[in-house]
């Protein structure tokens, strides 16, 4: 990340739950009640930039804001440049956050990313903010991006899409059922933590790229209890413990569901895009990226990155990324 310009302070922050009402969603359940999380940093008169990750994102998201989840590149002088942009961040419907979600025992209704992009246009009404100078999506939040996009063409002037396709890939698709019927069986057992860790460690083995796990973890294996313990168990099951400490898994089935329920038609995309691929990708393939911006009916721009971390270099290589989003943002007219 370039030297910050200055030191990262948060102010001011406009910070709040809005009632969504009785929201119809887009598979045709109603979600009684709904209420959706924002948090808007940055000086009023400044053009506002939303940030949107993947379905563990929140919306705390600079490197001003406590647990901001990209520090690295929603910070002073990084690609979005916390000092000339105010950033709109949300919880998810569905998630973890103080959105509406999950409660552990009842049903929840289907949420598409179309239903998170419904929902962020709610927020813009009642901010009082007519367009947003860009939306800023990686993984899922390139999704919503999309998705806002074909959905809201006159409220965004550009949209940045980091590891997101217009659909998502049916092999994709298969490990996310593994992962989701993982823990549901935990669930019906009464604990779904453990099936969240074990859903998570095998989650690790796809956000990252062959050659990063034949580079750290081809040791010799360790033996332990009458078993071979292998160095990459250590690994995907901190990670799993880490996450399971912190998300719920109701939370979890319905996000992950919803990446799955991701569709956009990008012939009906107008809104100027850049599409960021990496070619070591596994979850969403460089193919399926490039396929989209052939087809997208707006301005594009392409650009394609190396990556050991995978579908993961949208948190990693804040290097590589931040030059190419600042310089977007930088020449989108206000």
């Amino acid at each position: 990340m370039s030297t910050t310009a200055s030191p990262c302070i948060e102010s001011p922050v406009r910070e709040g739950c809005i009632s969504l009402g009785d929201l119809r969603l887009t598979h045709g359940d109603v979600l009684p009640g709904a209420r959706l999380a924002f948090r808007l940093v940055g000086p009023a008169d400044a053009p506002v930039v939303a940030a949107l990750g993947g379905i563990s994102a929140h919306r705390y998201v600079s490197a001003c804001s406590p647990g901001g989840w990209w520090k690295e590149v929603v910070a002073p002088g990084a690609g979005v440049d916390t000092d000339r942009y105010a950033v709109l961040g949300i919880d998810f419907l569905g998630g973890s956050g103080d959105s509406s979600a999950p409660v552990p025992g009842q049903a929840f209704p289907p949420v598409s990313p179309a239903d998170q992009a419904d929902a962020l246009r709610r927020v813009l009404e009642y901010l009082g903010l007519d367009a947003l100078h860009a939306i800023v999506g990686s993984s899922y939040g390139g999704m919503v991006a999309l998705v806002f996009a074909q959905r809201y063409p006159r409220q965004v002037r550009r949209i940045v899409v980091l590891s997101a396709a217009h659909r998502a890939s049916p092999l994709s698709t298969a490990w996310r059922s593994v992962q989701r019927q993982v823990v549901r069986e935990a669930l019906a057992r009464g604990d779904g933590a453990a099936g969240l860790r074990i859903a998570r460690a095998l989650a690790m083995t796809t956000y990252r790229s062959r050659a990063e796990f034949a580079q750290r973890f081809s040791g010799p294996p360790r033996r332990e209890g009458g078993r071979f313990c292998f160095p990459v168990e250590d690994y995907l099951f901190a990670r799993g413990d880490h996450y399971a400490q912190n998300y719920r898994p109701e939370s979890f089935l319905a996000l992950s569901e919803s990446i799955d329920l991701h569709q956009v038609d990008p012939a009906q995309i107008r809104v100027p895009a850049t599409l960021i691929a990496v070619r070591e990708d596994q979850l969403v393939p460089i193919e399926d990226m490039r396929a989209l911006s052939q087809r997208l009916a707006g301005p594009c721009q392409w650009v394609e990155l190396n990556s050991l971390y995978g579908h993961d270099a949208f948190l990693k290589e804040a290097a590589a990324i931040n030059p190419i989003i600042r310089k977007v943002l930088e020449d989108i007219p206000t």
